[in-house]
């Protein structure tokens, strides 16, 4: 007999368990009854994704309750799991908006699960470009992201498309979002405060919704008064506009329509409750970011063309004074900006003419406030510093990206950690020469312990010839003649070379924590194992890593293994300064990877640190970064290779032995001790 169904009142119960900390526990009750009609089975399955998905974060794991039921009508139960875990991966990699958009879109993810035609970013990247150029009258960029959206500086496009059934289609699908994300930089969108406008209603989602789809209906008009062309594309994307929209699509389609008309009807529709129609083919708007990114681009076109404007000294340059009257207009017949001042044409320099074109984009006129020089000057627009746009910084692509093992999830993180690789900016050389100077004594010591090490032949006794007398083998052998038996003829000794064949990473903390006498002890310690080394002839290399959340994971090169021991080294050993945070995970898998890549048969990654991983931010702090490098060790363990971990870390021995393993870490109680320490260490872990 099958297990009856649960109850809404029991499903309410047990959701509560670890959906409590959702800002959305207000709607279990509501969520409950949805799930109550299920099978068992399904109940329990849903149960099941929902707890796991809370150990991530309780806005997702609620959504993925609430869009359950319409997907495990869709999807059966491996390809439902499949949905969960895609849309984990993008929160993951992208953020919690991003992961919304991938688990809403259970007809993306059904396109790509049926390998049916879609179209991609990379592509088609080149002609959008082009496209969006000849429509803008400024750089407007174009990059993939998560969801269709703009910063007025940046067009932000899916990687893929699969809402048509073929390719094509869904290539003049992205051309239908580059022109409706081109059409709010250009129509005004971001003329008023959105933000503003958004906060009246507690249901932001929801009132954002309404006002992407109140903007579309406006600005396709718009589109299509002056380009009916490319009206005629949206149109023909987005099929009948919504029975929801019917209301308000003769006002917003008047000529004379503004944003502040879309958002009087924006309060018409959140005052009344009604639910937004489905975001398809909609592009979304971010009216705080946009706005931020908005305003400093006014500010600086506009401080470019006022000390332009104060530059000038009159028409022609016949007049000494400031001007006192200026105007700026598109000529719409040849789409170049006309400038007068005191009513006579004048040629701006090219940066204050696109400033100019920038700020007629903006406003649909040049701002007074503009036009008020700045006083007499030269026009050196090139004077001063230009701050990067934040996106620029952003968008770099890292070198590397790695997983990173979530132990709430008992799962990978895909993709989560982005590495950035450069050398350690080198040093004056001083310190190292002061270091190999006061250190002399037990650098020579080193040296001739590593010697010894390197010459510790073996010696293969009875052999049949060798430089030398075996003479255990030799008194045998009178033995036996004694004794009437035959004697061996193996009568010598021989010499073997020990070949070490071992390639060693020494993975170095750089983190801020290091700062002062833990840096000075860690670049000691390197100069004098590195001397050591250099008469052991043990391939090996030295890199640093610190970084600033999982999105900015620095490895620093100090010594590659194609590398030698010379000036250019030293002086990286001399530029090694503290940074940043220890994300230690990341760096051992980065290093690993390296470090599997060498042909040595033996192979050591030895970590040098003063504490426990840890960054940014209380997430990575604690267990979860504990559990990660213990799993990224674990990793390195399958590929071959030994780790051992040295640390100045006095309350190293609480995780060290659960992080490391019982035998693969010292634990020094004086920083001082690290120079001295760290060779001889070495010595012992390879004789």
């Amino acid at each position: 007999m099958s297990e009856r169904k649960l109850f809404a009142h029991e499903l309410a119960e047990i959701l509560d368990a670890f959906l409590f900390a959702s800002p959305s526990h207000r709607s279990i009750e509501r969520l409950a009854a949805m799930l109550e009609p299920l099978p068992r089975r399904q109940q329990e399955l849903i149960l099941r994704i929902v707890q796991g998905a809370a150990k991530t974060n309780t806005e997702i794991a609620y959504l993925i309750a609430t869009l359950s039921i319409d997907a495990l009508a869709r999807l059966d139960e491996k390809a439902f799991q499949d949905w969960v875990i895609a849309g984990l991966d993008v929160f993951d990699k992208k953020g919690l908006r991003a992961a919304v958009e991938t688990l809403r879109d259970i007809d993306g993810f059904l396109a790509v699960r049926e390998g049916r035609c879609f179209a991609s970013f990379a592509e088609i990247e080149q002609r959008l470009a082009r496209f969006v150029q000849g429509l803008s009258g400024r750089p407007l960029a174009v990059r993939s992201g998560a969801y269709p959206w703009t910063d007025t500086e940046t067009i932000y496009l899916p990687e893929r498309l699969a809402q048509f059934p073929t390719a094509e289609e869904n290539r003049r699908l992205y051309q239908g979002l580059v022109v409706q994300l081109w059409a709010q930089t250009r129509y005004g969108t971001f003329n008023l405060d959105l933000e503003a406008a958004l906060e009246r209603w507690p249901e932001r989602e929801q009132a954002l919704a309404w006002l992407a789809h109140l903007e579309a209906v406006r600005l396709e008009a718009c589109v299509a008064r002056e380009l009916p062309g490319l009206g005629a594309l949206l149109a023909g994307q987005r099929g009948p506009w919504p029975q929801a929209l019917q209301p308000a699509l003769a006002e917003l389609q008047a000529e004379g329509a503004d944003i502040g008309c879309t958002l009087r009807w924006l309060d018409h529709f959140m005052a009344e409750g009604a639910v937004p129609p489905a975001p398809t083919f909609i592009a979304r708007l971010e009216p705080g970011i946009a706005q931020r990114v908005r305003a400093e681009r006014i500010r600086r076109d506009t401080e470019t063309l006022k000390k332009a404007i104060g530059a000038l000294k009159g028409a022609g340059g016949k007049r000494e004074a400031a001007p006192n009257e200026f105007s700026a207009e598109l000529n719409r017949e040849t789409g170049e900006i006309e400038v007068r001042v005191d009513g006579e044409a004048v040629k701006l320099p090219d940066e204050a003419r696109a400033a100019a074109a920038s700020l007629l984009q903006d406003f649909g006129q040049v701002p007074p406030e503009a036009l008020s020089p700045a006083g007499d000057a030269p026009w050196t627009p090139d004077d001063r510093p230009k701050p990067a746009a934040p996106e620029l910084i952003s968008s770099r692509e890292p070198d590397h990206r790695y997983d990173e093992w979530d132990y709430h999830r008992n799962a990978y993180r895909r993709g989560w950690c982005h590495v950035y690789v450069s050398d350690v900016k080198p040093g004056d050389g001083a310190f190292v020469r002061e270091t190999r100077q006061r250190y002399a004594p037990f650098i020579h010591q080193l040296k001739r312990k590593f010697e010894a090490v390197r010459g510790e032949d073996r010696i293969l006794g009875r052999q049949p010839e060798g430089e030398e007398i075996d003479l255990d083998a030799l008194v045998e052998a009178v033995h036996d003649r004694k004794s009437g038996a035959e004697p061996s003829a193996r009568l010598f000794c021989r010499r073997v070379r020990n070949d070490r064949s071992l390639a060693a990473m020494f993975m170095i903390d750089m983190s801020g924590s290091t700062k002062g006498w833990v840096n000075d002890a860690e670049r000691e310690a390197l100069v004098m194992l590195c001397e050591a080394l250099e008469k052991l002839g043990d391939a090996y290399a030295i890199y640093g890593f610190s970084g600033w959340t999982r999105t900015r994971c620095d490895i620093y090169r100090i010594k590659d293994f194609a590398e030698t021991y010379d000036e250019t080294v030293r002086a990286r050993i001399d530029g090694i300064e503290a940074k940043d945070y220890t994300r230690m995970g990341v760096a051992i898998r980065h290093l690993s990877h390296l470090l599997g890549r060498q042909p040595a048969r033996h192979k050591l990654l030895v970590t040098l640190s003063d504490g426990r991983p840890d960054d940014f931010g209380d997430e990575y702090r604690g267990t979860y970064g504990i559990e990660d490098t213990r799993r990224a060790l674990q990793e390195a363990r399958e590929q071959g290779i030994r780790s051992y971990c040295i640390t100045i870390d006095r309350q190293g021995a609480d995780y060290l032995k659960h992080m490391m393993g019982p035998a693969a870490y010292t634990v020094l109680d004086d920083v001082k001790k690290l120079p001295l320490k760290v060779a001889d260490i070495y010595r012992k872990l390879t004789a």
